[in-house]
């Protein structure tokens, strides 16, 4: 019998050898004038600064953590590969965003260069550079999964297992450990690329365009370095890294759910290989974005949708013919549970697109409140985002309940929890091109900041304009996908949570009238919200730094606004890169300390609790903040474009301070949130065995 697990590395080769061949394709392609390079290179060499000093910082915290898996690996708590995996689950989420961030740089200038020809050329090498971010963390992903699975079905099918476990349990409880290092990785990625971004934003655009009046991307403003390379460390390595870690913790999760259901390696081999069936349906997908020169942005979207229609259509059908042939035929239902989660995926997209495109009401009316200035756009703008979250909630609901269902939960509900987990993985099987699709957003708005500071013919920002105006649209799309698929992936987390407690010979039940669990709720719906809060202050403080030192450099350096004189672009770099590595210690802290002292103080009940309320809570908090961020730029876009008095009016000033409390909403809290409840997830099952045997109440 053919052995389908063989298909996890090959695809993830494939992927690999995919992105290194759009790389050569993007490095061949002309970076332009000269001026234009040295743009680009100023960014890059920022953003790379950045990188390398965040990773220091982070490593430091890996040395402690793995210290502490040591020590509780030795006195019997951990399988002794856990402190190992985690280390390569950081690794590999790092280097999937250092990769992409890479290219990105090395993109925007081709961009803007490719532009000049036609809009189309524009899209198709951004597009690619997006692509890169995409294959090269599911190939990344699926690589470091198979070298795990392999290694230790080795090791265990040569050398006795533990007493009391058998060697697929012991396989998937060590893979979860790899995706808490991924998460971690994320969570340092996504928070502290968030700070630097949004601080550079906010201090760009409050002095430059609302005090002084300069266009966007104006060389003048000392900051708009800083707010390029914010583009590329928070917008694309940390994207990559948090959706790396989405993307590896909804398999593991799922397959050890599979082997809780009794389906064994059979259920582990499942959601890989859909996974690996996802790598080559994106690849084919790939050949359907493209668009004429005259294109609209509903002729943009277009062309990116059917790119992703397509390849999750394709995993429907080959997942459908998988599943029947591994599982048997009695299984099929799992099948759909596959589908229920692609269409889930999909149409959290659409309504993602709806409630943040300017094309549709709730962004034009947010437009036509900046008339009345920015009280009632921030108003309006709030409404926005929380109606928003209704139906992605409906959504995920009806996603979970399908799931469960099709996969025979009602009957067993080991199996109807496997299903909801292998939803998760149906959502993210299409990353490759569903990722690209967000991560070219940010190659697209460096385009246009390298066409306005090199001083190119206007056409060719109209051009970047419309690629990164779609750009904002697919990003808020690709946040909502993240959001949805962190909600099913974190349920399954759950499950595996306690299904890990059994195995440790515990006993774990979720009764909402026994007060321990209802404090675990509170406390848990209460975690997004503290996150939330260190976050955006971090924002606020390192931005407010950044609008001092902008305003000094316009008083101080001579000639500046006339622009004879340089602004001192690294001092704002400095500033941000400080701020950021700075903030982002205490909320990673405080996602790794909260489910372990939980549990110590009042039990893995109360923890369980914690997990559902902070799930509950945090899935819809992002997807509000994600939403008005979202609307709040779009509407600001859409009023550069000519509505409302335009440029420089007051709808216009009123429109920016909206999208400066956006920004951090849609790029550092939102999207941090997803990786907070699945980080507490992945956290409890690791710490599990620890917590059990120490805890206060028993």
């Amino acid at each position: 019998m053919f052995n389908y697990f063989t298909l996890v590395p090959i695809c993830s080769l494939i992927a690999l050898g995919f992105a290194l061949s759009l790389v050569f394709k993007i490095l061949r392609s002309d970076e332009g004038t000269e001026k234009m390079k040295e743009i680009a290179a100023a960014v890059r060499l920022g953003s790379g600064a950045y990188l390398r000093r965040q990773y220091r910082a982070s490593g430091i915290f890996f040395a402690i953590v793995f210290i502490l898996l040591l020590f509780l690996a030795l006195k019997g708590y951990l399988v002794m590969f856990v402190p190992f995996a985690f280390l390569t689950g950081g690794l590999f989420s790092g280097l999937a965003g250092f990769c992409g961030m890479n290219i990105a740089t090395s993109s925007s200038a081709r961009t803007a260069n490719a532009c000049l020809s036609s809009l189309n050329a524009g899209l198709r090498l951004a597009f690619s550079s997006g692509a890169v971010m995409g294959f090269i963390v599911v190939g990344l992903g699926l690589l470091d999964l198979s070298v795990w699975f392999y290694s230790l079905d080795w090791y265990y099918s040569n050398n006795p297992i533990p007493q009391g476990m058998d060697k697929i349990t012991i396989i998937t409880s060590t893979m979860l450990t790899f995706g808490m290092g991924a998460s971690f990785q994320a969570l340092f990625a996504r928070v502290g690329g968030g700070i630097f971004t949004k601080a550079a934003d906010v201090g760009a655009d409050l002095v430059g365009k609302v005090e002084i009046g300069i266009p966007e991307d104006d060389p003048r403003n000392p900051a708009v370095i800083a707010d390029n390379v914010g583009d590329n460390v928070g917008d694309v390595a940390g994207m990559g890294a948090d959706l790396y870690e989405s993307y590896v913790g909804s398999i593991v999760a799922t397959g050890a759910l599979g082997v809780a259901a009794g389906l064994g390696v059979n259920g582990v081999t499942v959601p890989m290989v859909m996974a690996a069936v996802g790598i080559i349906a994106s690849i084919f997908g790939m050949a359907f974005v493209r668009t004429g020169e005259k294109a609209t942005q509903e002729s943009l979207l277009m062309a990116l949708r059917k790119g992703i229609f397509f390849a999750a259509g394709l995993v429907a059908v080959v997942s459908y013919i998988m599943i029947k042939t591994i599982l048997g035929v009695e299984y099929v239902g799992v099948a759909w549970a596959v589908i229920s989660g692609l269409i889930a995926g999909l149409l959290i997209g659409l309504c993602t697109e709806y409630f943040t495109s300017a094309h549709y009401t709730p962004t034009k009316k947010i437009a036509g409140a900046a008339i009345t200035g920015p009280a009632t756009l921030m108003i309006e703008g709030l409404s926005v985002g929380m109606f928003s979250t209704a139906f992605p909630m409906i959504i995920i609901s009806g996603a979970i309940i399908a799931s469960f269902s099709f996969a025979g939960g009602f009957q067993n509900l080991s199996l109807g929890l496997y299903g909801i987990g292998i939803s998760a993985v149906g959502m993210l099987s299409t990353l490759g091109i569903t990722l690209a699709t967000d991560a070219y957003g940010p190659v697209a708005d460096n385009a246009g900041g390298n066409a306005e500071m090199a001083g190119l013919d206007p056409k060719v920002r109209e051009r970047t304009d419309a690629l990164d105006s779609l750009g904002n649209t697919t990003a808020a799309t690709g946040k909502g996908f993240a959001i949805g698929s962190a909600a099913l992936t974190a349920l399954a987390l759950i499950a595996a949570y306690k299904e890990k407690i059994i195995l440790e010979g515990g006993s774990m039940v979720l009764d909402l009238m026994d007060p321990l669990v209802l404090v675990g709720v509170f406390i848990g719906v209460m975690m997004p919200y503290v996150f939330s809060s260190l976050t955006m202050s971090a924002v606020g403080r390192a931005g407010s730094e950044v609008v001092v030192e902008v305003r000094r450099q316009f008083k101080e350096i001579p000639g500046l606004m006339e622009g004879t004189g340089k602004p001192d672009y690294e001092r704002c770099v400095d500033i941000v890169t400080t701020s950021a590595l700075k903030e982002m210690r205490i909320p990673a802290v405080l996602a790794m300390v909260t489910p372990v002292a939980v549990g110590l103080l009042l039990g893995v009940n109360s923890v369980g609790g914690l997990l559902i309320g902070a799930t509950g809570s945090g899935f819809v908090l992002a997807i509000m903040m994600a939403n008005s961020g979202g609307a709040w730029d779009n509407a600001k876009k859409y009023i550069e474009a000519g509505q409302q008095g335009g440029k420089g009016s007051p709808a216009h000033k009123a429109a920016v301070v909206g999208d400066t409390v956006g920004d951090p909403f849609k790029d550092t809290s939102g999207p941090s949130i997803n990786i907070l409840i699945k980080l507490m997830s992945m956290v409890s099952i690791v710490f599990a065995a620890f917590v059990l045997q120490n805890t206060l109440i028993h």
